[in-house]
């Protein structure tokens, strides 16, 4: 009898082990070698650095809401269609409207001296007349945080963080949380305004970052600015001889109502799948100093230009490839949150996405958020892009980059594709962000990771697990 039993329970366990490997996600062996073609086509194809040549000459500063906006918008309309996408349309996202008029700054005593500064987002004006108010300082946001109210009441605090470089730009987390936070913790314990080391890694170029603070709502928080790197230096020697530091603000900005703009979207039309989706992108407005070449332009462009490798070929993809161009990213994600609410119900329909918006330094690590089933699939994909240079890390989440995160948290499986930042920070948010900063070779060894991996994601057998809160808690915003 025990035999009996054991022969259908040894058939009931081949099926079931079979019935598992069906469900795996795998990329067909052609698919695989079509990949490899459009990976190694993309490194000699200047499409990227001529679309974005285009953006930042023919536009240049896309600040949201500013008088390029809607330019913004219509350049990228009208690029999607010379590059031969077959649907392009646009969706709106309304956000808070904020304007920078002027600004300047300078350390009344001890010993004056100008200072080169920048405000920051969402900060309000100073009075007509600027603002002078001696300066308390502080080396960190936990130094600020436990700080007694008494002794900033009245005073303009200073934190001095100075961020270094390093591939992977960790120490942007520590310099974006002061920007954002700390304005915020300051005008709760009584400060007047609100000035920090700039977020950014060049040491000796006197030019300040900007960037977003945590105001949002006109009459909210004290005015606040950035510091340029060699000028922050310039007030810790002022503060170093130990006597009252004071320093006038003089900034002209702040929320003036509401605007209504879009994101802008290009579609391949899959010939299988149509309704399924492979998502990649950037964000198409930028700071004003600018032109946002690189905070990005770049995005922008290695997103377009690997859809169009794709769509150049004999045949179109199994599923559609949607390149997003998001509105709004710099003050708050405002485009990627809009398009994650109009397109919640949507999740299961997205295979795969993430968006570039890190520069254009070589790809050099790869991870993913999928489910288990889809990592035979991954590391397929990560199979063709390791000669270019791009290493797996199996442990590590995939969000989707900055805007397609929020589509992420929807339940969307997600890439990570990690550009080297090493010098990102010196330009980034800066007047420096032009387009000599953009070296097309490594330009293009993104688009062709961009392009090979999208391919590959729309042949798939089988889907990478997205579901409404399907990775709720991965870890990939870490």
């Amino acid at each position: 009898m025990r035999r009996l039993v054991l022969v259908p329970l040894a058939a009931a366990l081949m099926l079931a082990a079979g019935t598992a490997f069906a469900a795996d996600t795998s990329i067909p062996s052609p698919a695989v070698k079509t990949a490899e073609q459009l990976r190694d086509k993309a490194l000699d194809d200047g499409t990227a650095y001529a679309v974005l040549q285009s953006l930042t000459t023919e536009v240049g500063p896309r600040m949201a809401g500013s008088s390029s906006d809607q330019r913004a918008r219509d350049w990228a309309v009208a690029k999607f269609k010379a590059l031969g996408f077959d649907k392009v349309y646009t969706e709106p996202a309304t956000y808070p409207l904020w304007e920078r008029r002027s600004e300047s700054g300078s350390i009344v005593a001890p010993f004056p001296q100008h200072l080169v500064l920048t405000a920051l987002g969402y900060s309000p004006g100073t009075p007509k007349g600027g603002l002078t108010a001696p300066v308390i300082a502080f080396d960190s946001l936990a130094a600020l945080k436990s700080a007694d109210p008494a002794t900033i009441k009245g005073k303009i605090v200073y934190i001095g963080f100075r961020m270094q470089r390093s591939r992977d730009g960790h120490d942007y987390g520590m310099g974006s949380s002061i920007r954002e936070n700390g304005p915020a913790i300051a005008a709760g314990k009584g400060a007047v305004g609100f000035i920090l080391r700039s977020a950014g890694t060049d040491a000796h170029e006197r030019i300040a970052h900007t960037g977003l603070t945590g105001f949002g709502h006109p009459g909210e928080g004290v005015p606040a600015a950035a510091l340029s790197n060699p000028d922050a230096d310039q007030l810790e020697r002022e503060l170093a001889y130990g006597k009252p530091v004071t320093v006038r603000l003089d900034l002209d900005c702040g929320i003036v109502g509401q605007y209504t703009g879009a994101n802008v979207i290009g579609e391949i039309t899959g010939a299988k799948y149509p309704d399924q989706v492979v998502a990649i992108g950037g964000h198409l407005d930028s700071w004003d100093p600018g032109t946002g070449a690189i905070d990005d332009g770049t995005g922008i462009a290695i997103s377009m230009a690997a859809a169009k490798l794709i769509r150049d070929l004999p045949q179109r993809p199994d599923r559609t490839i949607r390149v997003i161009a998001f509105a709004n990213e710099e003050m708050g994600l405002w485009g990627a949150n809009a398009y994650a609410e109009k397109h919640a119900k949507e999740a299961t329909n997205f295979m795969l996405g993430t968006d570039s918006d890190l520069g254009a330094g070589k790809v050099y690590r790869m991870s993913a958020s999928v489910k288990p089933q889809a990592r035979h699939a991954i590391e397929q994909i990560a199979g063709v892009l390791k000669p270019l240079g791009v290493a797996y890390d199996a442990q590590r989440a995939g969000g989707g980059g900055s805007d397609l995160s929020a589509m992420h948290a929807k339940g969307m499986a997600a890439l990570t594709l990690d550009q080297d930042a090493t010098y990102y920070f010196d330009w980034h948010h800066t007047s420096n962000d032009t387009l000599d900063k953009v070296d097309p070779k490594e330009l293009a060894q993104n688009v062709a990771a961009y392009a090979a991996w999208s391919y590959m994601a729309a042949e798939a057998d089988g889907d990478f697990g997205s579901a409404p809160g399907a990775f709720k808690g991965d870890g990939a915003e870490d």
